[in-house]
């Protein structure tokens, strides 16, 4: 990738908010701008406003969010000609993930913006938005339900990407068929980061007959050699990060890993920046993605591939922090756009887009798999992911070479998945 320097910056300004009471954000629309990109179809007319939901504030913050976003928006409106011609207006909010408040607060300012849908950009207190919207007839799209209780219902939302237990469930499966039967896995210290292990990851691991253990971290003071220690500790097959809030996060913890000698599968939720972080030494080491990412850019089959590309050079053009959340952040509106570009509804209105959405058959997405929405039980367009292994300096591949299909069976026990 391009930006290197910048992203060394970005990636140690995460520090610095991580570690900080203060709160830190990034609201800017771009900091660091660099590749050259040609004039493309540029959209006109009245913007399509749409808000989102952008934990950008408190100490869990996923700033690439934001990078995903101003990315996405450029190239929106002025390559592919916006949704049906009309630019979007994107109405930015930074919410707190440990603060269902913040939420709400965003919803009642989105409700009074006039905006005719929301993006959840991966927010673990999205629940706390949904009857302000469904009652403002103002849906809720996004990649994966952070909140497990969101992705329990199909009203008014829909999410192009897995449920959560897809990707635990996927996971398991592939740990399992490798023989790997102990697993010891940290997140911070949130609400849903417990009910996530509670609901989900301990019930699925005692069908799979797995032994799986969980500890906790304060969001903004993590000691990561302890919890190198902690994971360690037992020698289990594979461990690391449920979820991580940025990259940072996962490099930390991948270093702290290797400086108490653990020699099981390292595995690091959805993070990228380690693979180049630790070059050789972060063969082996494992990730989930609900969507192509660049490290693994050489595995990507048509159209994933050139769209990878495309992803990277304006999420470079961008500037800020990359990764996971800046690709899923572009590929979710990107998503958005053209679905609703090829299905266009008769009028840009909250439950016209809303139907639209789920209407969505055999839809090729931007940088995943087929797209099926619609379904009465689950607001999910699939349940595919990718589980990536680092294979050799600073690359990444899909360990069964493609998507991952979890247990149908397992799935459809869990309310929201199937």
């Amino acid at each position: 990738m391009g930006s290197r320097t910048g992203r060394i910056a970005a990636a140690a300004l995460a520090v610095a908010c991580v570690f900080s009471v203060v709160s830190c954000s990034d609201d800017s629309s771009s900091d660091a701008g660099g590749t050259s990109i040609a004039p493309g179809n540029q959209a006109s007319g009245e913007p399509i406003k749409i808000g989102l939901f952008n934990p950008s504030k408190g100490p869990a913050t996923q700033p690439g969010v934001t990078t995903g976003k101003n990315a996405a928006v450029e190239y929106i409106n002025n390559q592919i000609g916006g949704i049906n011609g009309r630019p979007i207006e994107v109405v930015d909010c930074g919410v707190d993930n440990t603060s269902p408040e913040s939420t709400i607060s965003c919803a009642n300012q989105f409700v009074q913006a006039g905006v005719v849908a929301t993006i959840d950009g991966y927010n673990a207190e999205s629940l706390a938005a949904m009857p302000i919207l469904t009652s403002a007839g103002i849906p809720l799209v996004g990649q994966i339900p952070f909140n497990t209780a969101t992705a329990a219902s199909a009203e008014n939302r829909v999410f192009f990407g897995p449920h959560p237990a897809g990707f635990l469930v996927g996971f398991l499966q592939s740990l399992k068929q490798a023989g790997k039967n102990s697993l010891t896995l940290v997140n911070a210290d949130l609400p849903q980061a417990h009910q996530v292990f509670d609901q989900l990851l301990a019930p699925l691991a005692a069908q799979l007959g797995m032994d799986v253990k969980s500890a906790y971290y304060p969001p903004a003071s993590p000691n990561f050699t302890a919890l190198a220690s902690t994971i360690a500790d037992g020698s289990p097959a594979a461990g690391g990060l449920m979820t991580a809030p940025n990259d940072n996060t996962c490099n930390k913890l991948a270093q702290a890993l290797k400086s108490v000698n653990y020699s099981g599968t390292v595995f690091l939720a959805a993070c990228t920046e380690y693979v180049e972080l630790l070059g050789a030494q972060a063969v082996g080491s494992q990730s989930y993605s609900p969507v192509w990412l660049a490290p693994a850019a050489d595995s990507a089959p048509e159209p994933a591939k050139t769209n990878l590309k495309t992803a990277e050079k304006f999420i470079d053009n961008a500037g800020g922090t990359a990764g996971f959340y800046a690709y899923g952040t572009f590929a979710t509106l990107v998503d958005f756009a053209q679905a609703l570009t090829a299905k266009a509804p008769a009028e840009f209105t909250g439950p016209a887009i809303l139907a639209a959405l789920k209407g969505l058959t055999d839809y090729q997405s931007f940088l995943g798999p087929k797209l099926n929405c619609g379904k009465p039980s689950t607001p999910t367009c699939t349940s595919e992911m990718l589980l990536f292994e680092v294979t050799a300096d600073k690359k990444q591949a899909p360990v069964t070479g493609g998507f991952i299909t979890p247990n149908p069976q397992v799935m459809a026990l869990i309310p929201g998945a199937a």
